[in-house]
């Protein structure tokens, strides 16, 4: 155990406790000191800016970090820890390895090209912006990773180990049980996947344990009931008819991919017409290898697999992605980021969103404070680039494909364990998801449930 610390096991919230990102969670034993899931705050500028403050321990007092999955929100502020002194290993599945050699480095290439921008358009309210980590921040934490297999028990410091079993969500997303010398069991959630995800396999069934650390990102609602491949085939036939642009933000990582398999079962059945489907995001195209190196994690066939991947023409070059908002309708493009964050989306949706002609189909959960939720609100113009652009495109709400649980789905795998937790910290939600699925455990289950504070520390034995 690094430094001086309590000699008290206990539970700080340091991210994801009053809002849908930033996951982070620190174990403190007599023995060690284990972060699980190391996430970037997104959304809300308040929220962004605690990526910018001080860690709150001290980084080289962390003895161990455990990533449950890739996505940025759970792991996307590694590079600033090991930069700013973290030197331990970095436990994660197969899978997630994988996918954080490709996007740990992505994610800093976009901080770099965003702070460059913002300075050569003088739009940054920084004389000389900077990015929040660089390429080179990125691959020395990945030099740090230690890739683990499903269901092994692994020492990760002092008397800690952990069991990271299959969540569903995306390739390599694990739950993480650990276990401490007393005895005690944490199981933290991550992002539990959907039991009838049409491409990844199922949730592993809940662990025993003392506390369960669960996220709430859909813990107020339930998925549509809708067909997602319906509604999806609706809005290509009319636009297409009408010679627009479809534009579907997704995330480079699951999300496309879900995409495509539904796009590629609709252009088999003759369902949507025959036009150009484009995937702009060399992310997106690095993914796909890795998925096809993982079939055991996978809902269909390798054949479906590899079909799904011959549907789109893949856009490497920046170059070919300006061409794409000269070259107009009727065409799909698949681009990233998800929530209209970043990325080369937003380049598409400032040359196509002003025309009515067009449609943006949004793929899953929106964060407060993202552009993809002031789009459900109904805005009329989004800030990007330093400029307002009217939206006059229509704005489909496709809520069917997201790979989070919603609220029925969490609480039947919560009732998959032989005993129930001694509490449940409800946690990674907006305030009022996160506090209508404690009342549904503490209604529904019987259980003891709240919802910590951020930076609150709790004891756990």
């Amino acid at each position: 155990m690094k430094g001086s610390i309590t000699v008290n096991s206990t539970l700080q919230f340091l991210g994801a406790a009053d809002t849908v990102t930033g996951s982070r969670y620190l174990v403190t034993t007599p023995s060690a000191r284990v972060l699980v899931d190391c996430g970037l705050f997104q959304g809300y500028k308040v929220l962004r800016e605690r990526n910018r403050a001080a860690f709150p321990v001290p980084p080289d007092s962390i003895d161990a970090v455990v990533i449950s999955h890739a996505h940025l929100d759970h792991s996307g502020y590694l590079p600033a820890l090991v930069r700013d002194g973290f030197r331990g290993p970095i436990f994660a599945t197969e899978g997630t390895a994988g996918l954080s050699r490709i996007m740990l480095p992505d994610s800093a290439h976009l901080l770099e090209e965003e702070a460059r921008f913002a300075a050569r358009h003088k739009w940054s309210k920084h004389p000389t912006p900077r990015p929040l980590y660089t390429t080179a921040d990125a691959q020395r934490a990945l030099e740090r990773f230690h890739a683990v297999r499903f269901d092994k028990p692994q020492r990760i410091a002092g008397e800690l180990d952990a069991v990271l079993s299959r969540a569903g969500h995306i390739l390599g997303a694990s739950t993480v049980q650990l276990r401490l010398g007393s005895g005690r069991t944490l199981q933290f959630t991550g992002d539990l996947g959907r039991s009838a995800d049409p491409l990844m396999r199922p949730p592993a069934t809940r662990q025993d344990a003392s506390i369960v650390v669960a996220e709430s990102t859909y813990g107020d609602r339930q998925h549509s009931a809708d067909d997602s491949e319906v509604v999806l085939a609706d809005v290509i036939r009319r636009v297409g008819a009408r010679g627009g642009v479809v534009l579907i933000p997704a995330f480079a990582v699951g999300r496309t991919e879900t995409v495509l398999l539904h796009l590629s079962r609709l252009r088999d059945r003759h369902e949507i017409p025959d036009i150009p489907i484009f995937i702009n995001s060399p992310m997106a195209v690095d993914v796909a290898e890795l998925y096809r190196r993982h079939p055991e994690e996978h809902r269909i066939g390798d054949d479906e697999i590899n079909r799904i991947y011959r549907l789109p023409t893949a856009v490497q070059s920046v170059d070919e992605s300006k061409l794409l908002n000269l070259r107009g309708g009727p065409m799909v493009i698949i681009s990233a980021s998800g929530m209209l964050t970043g990325g080369r989306i937003l380049h598409h949706l400032a040359a196509y969103g002003s025309d009515h002609n067009n449609a943006i189909v949004l793929t899953g959960f929106q964060a407060g404070g993202t552009r993809g939720a002031a789009l459900l609100a109904g805005a009329g113009t989004l800030r990007i680039f330093g400029r307002d652009v009217p939206i006059r495109a229509e704005v489909v709400n496709l809520d069917s494909l997201s790979a989070h649980a919603d609220a029925n789905e969490m609480l039947t795998w919560m009732k998959t364990a032989t005993t129930a937790p001694e509490i449940v910290y409800v946690t990674h939600g907006e305030p009022t998801a996160a506090d209508t699925l404690r009342a549904r455990i503490v209604r529904e289950l019987g259980w003891h449930a709240r919802v910590p504070e951020h930076l609150e520390t709790v004891p756990i034995g």
